[in-house]
């Protein structure tokens, strides 16, 4: 029987959690730069976007 409760990551949820890790490096480093229009879009769209979608990722299976 398999549990299925469990966060199964493939390797397309890697890549977009590590792209959601640098787009979080880089807006805070143009948060400190004072550009603070640009750095919350930056990290809107990293936090509010691309982690739940790296997270929730499910391939299709093979058949």
């Amino acid at each position: 029987m398999a549990n299925n409760n469990k966060l199964q990551l493939g390797p397309i949820n890697y890549l977009i959690l590590g792209i959601a890790v640098i787009l979080l490096i880089i807006g805070y480093c143009v948060m400190a730069g004072n550009e603070i229009v640009i750095s919350p879009l930056i990290l809107t769209i990293a936090y509010g976007v691309l982690i739940p979608l790296g997270l929730l990722y499910k391939s299709k299976p093979k058949e």
